[in-house]
């Protein structure tokens, strides 16, 4: 596959939160267009930081992220949105004392003339989000929050979605809605990029999939491939999976 056939590509990505410690080590991901691909991996992989260095919140050292083959690496956050990127954090991803609507505008800060229009797409998207309008959002599910998150960020229609844990903490009923929601965005056409400790239900829902170990790329294919792979099984599954059927 060349690069130009995909919407967003690193290549030899180092990176790491502090000087000379390094989290990344030369990770190379891609995602093509409409493509939902799932990272899992051991905790300290650098799952994490591979979205956050891609999205301009931790340095990149070495190595390139292009977006449609244009050079982003190490654009500011706002920058990145604009060029077409969102991004919902695992944690702190919503503004719990602003109402559901107010939550929604937020993510329209650079385009605030578009705010009805991608609303009543948004909110065809997920009912929830237009039925609960003026609740406030701190009082949602953990699930619905989420949503809430999710749906702030896909207000600015972006190309690409990155999704850092976005079942972490929730019950597995929860589980459910938030990989649902998760499905129904790239349905919708929206391409996808979700770090998911969760492996069996990531892999589930991905087209592809990549498994890091040690700020490294180990093994990738579709997420059937990885979840029938004898040694991803040996190796990942049986510790990150959180049933083992």
């Amino acid at each position: 596959m060349s690069e130009d056939q995909a919407v967003l590509w690193t290549e030899d990505l180092v990176a790491g939160y502090s000087p000379e410690v390094d989290i990344l080590n030369g990770c190379n991901v891609h995602v093509l267009p409409r493509e939902l691909v799932g990272i899992i991996g051991p905790n300290g992989a650098g799952k994490s930081t591979l979205v956050k260095a891609m999205f301009g919140l931790v340095p990149v050292r070495s190595g390139h992220v292009r977006l449609r083959g244009e050079d982003i690496t190490s654009r500011p956050a706002n920058k990145l949105v604009a060029a077409g990127l969102g991004y919902v954090p695992q944690n702190n991803n919503i503004f719990p004392s602003l109402t559901v609507q107010e939550n929604l505008q937020m993510g329209m800060y650079l385009r605030p003339k578009e705010y009805d229009v991608r609303f009543a797409e948004v909110g065809d998207l997920f009912p929830l989000l237009a039925d609960r309008r003026t609740q406030r959002a701190g009082s949602l599910s953990g699930g619905e929050r989420q949503v809430v998150a999710m749906g702030r960020a896909l207000m600015t229609d972006p190309d690409v979605l990155f999704l850092d844990e976005p079942s972490a903490g929730l019950s597995p009923m929860m589980q459910d809605t938030v990989f649902e929601a998760v499905a129904r965005i790239n349905k919708a056409g929206v391409s996808i990029l979700m770090v998911e400790q969760n492996a069996r239900q990531c892999l589930d829902i991905s087209d592809r999939a990549y498994v890091l170990d040690q700020g490294k790329e180990a093994y990738t294919g579709t997420g059937s491939e990885l979840a029938r792979d004898p040694k991803v099984i040996e190796l990942y599954l049986g510790t990150l999976a959180r049933t083992d059927t």
